[in-house]
């Protein structure tokens, strides 16, 4: 197989000095830092320079009279366990000895109250609905709620289930991650459709405790970089994160075609989504109870790898078609299983057709679906460098955004895994 090596020209707008940003805007805020013990939200995912943030965060604190803290925000993420979250925020690099502040990490919660609603499970086959106990109930991490103020750090995004004005942000991190699994389960309770109102009854809730002392959102440009920072107070988190969301649409790196025949994702995992691979990317949400996306159209998608990073979590591994061996041998079930359960959407956790390797899932996909149509990505999150299908060429050509290399490369394979390279500078 002839593919075409292609580069898209993305939104590229870093900041210069990530230190100076985030003391910049926590200045601005003109808040009083709590004197005693704030705790600062550390998440699962794969933040470009979220070390640097949440360094010069703990630092400014510190120098404010705060005592700063770390503590692990990521819902059930990472097997549910104090041990298990710890670990993954110092995988991303959040040490203690890095950050120069504690970590506190614990599954304890405290219960900040009730959603007025709490009747929002979906109808059966029985024509009953399924409430669990405490369904409806609000939730937040015992080192949180006993701290003298928090705040909250996030990157804005769209979120992979739904599209609402508020999506996947400091909203969520406060609603879901710092709620620990009691509260990331009465936010999935409902059904997709509401969970766009769910998020800002939750978040309000959060709000009335009194706890968050403000909120600090990263945006992050095509190439994910850090391209900007906000810092907001707490009681403008909930208007101020639509007009974000908004700013985000402007970077979000996309597929360069509307229409393919074939999606191969050389890697998932969390650390490029929530739910290994971005549903706005490959325009498959997977959940049975919502609105799907139309775009893009792809006919199958196939996924090789999951990411080290990800630490076995292969939650979205239903949303692709074929995967390889390898891939199948890195999911750590458990830990798939929780995350899978907690948000309710049990189909992104099913196990799609193996391949023994990258060579045989190429060849029997060609073989039944043709060598036409394809387009091969690194992953969902960077997404500047693309291989296609020889007969896109026109339509690549034709995408102002793209540059087409004029030779195409010949699909090999050294030990059943392709050759393919994604690294390399944008061309001309």
């Amino acid at each position: 197989m002839k593919l075409l090596r292609v580069h898209q020209k993305l939104v590229s707008n870093p900041l210069v000095d990530i230190r100076a940003a985030v003391r910049e805007q926590l200045d601005s805020l003109g808040l009083d830092a709590p004197r005693g013990d704030v705790g600062i939200t550390a998440g699962s995912r794969g933040i470009a320079n979220i070390a640097a943030v949440t360094r010069a965060a703990g630092d400014w604190l510190r120098d404010h009279g705060a005592r700063p803290f770390l503590f692990p925000a990521m819902g059930s993420h990472n097997g549910g366990t104090a041990e298990g979250q710890r670990a993954m925020i110092e995988s991303l690099g959040l040490t203690e000895q890095a950050m120069g502040m504690p970590i506190r990490a614990s599954m304890d919660v405290v219960k900040l109250g009730t959603v007025s609603s709490t009747d929002f499970s979906p109808i059966g086959k029985d024509g009953l609905k399924s409430v669990p106990p405490g369904g409806g109930d609000v939730w937040m991490d015992r080192h949180a709620y006993e701290s003298d103020g928090v705040l909250v750090l996030n990157r804005i995004k769209l979120h992979t289930c739904f599209s609402g004005p508020v999506q996947s942000g400091l909203a969520k991190m406060m609603v879901v991650g710092m709620g620990k699994t009691p509260s990331a389960t009465t936010f999935h309770n409902a059904p997709t459709p509401q969970m766009k109102e769910m998020l800002l009854e939750m978040g309000q809730v959060v709000l009335d405790s009194g706890k968050i002392w403000a909120g600090l959102a990263i945006l992050e440009d095509g190439y994910d970089q850090t391209a900007e920072l906000h810092a907001v107070r707490p009681t403008d988190i909930l208007k101020r994160e639509p007009q974000l969301v908004e700013r985000h649409r402007g970077y979000f790196p996309r597929l360069p075609l509307d229409r393919l025949n074939v999606l191969v994702v050389d890697s998932i995992g969390k650390t490029f989504s929530g739910t290994g691979m971005d549903t706005n990317v490959i325009g498959y949400r997977g959940v049975r109870d919502g609105e799907d996306l139309t775009k893009p159209d792809i006919h199958v998608i196939a996924a090789l790898e999951l990411h080290p990073s990800s630490q076995g979590n292969a939650i979205g591994i239903g949303l692709a078609d074929f995967i390889t061996r390898r891939l199948r041998d890195a999911i750590d079930e458990q830990k798939t299983f929780l995350n899978t359960f907690t948000t309710g959407h049990m189909s992104r956790a099913k196990i799609p057709v193996t391949f023994a390797d990258d060579e045989e899932l190429f060849q029997r996909l060609a073989g039944r679906y043709g060598e036409d149509g394809w387009l091969i990505i690194p992953n969902t999150l960077h997404l500047e460098t693309l291989y296609a299908s020889d007969n896109l060429r026109d339509a690549l050509e034709s995408n102002p955004i793209c540059e087409v290399e004029p030779q195409p490369v010949e699909l090999t394979f050294t030990g059943g895994r392709h050759r393919l390279s994604f690294d390399g500078p944008l061309m001309g």
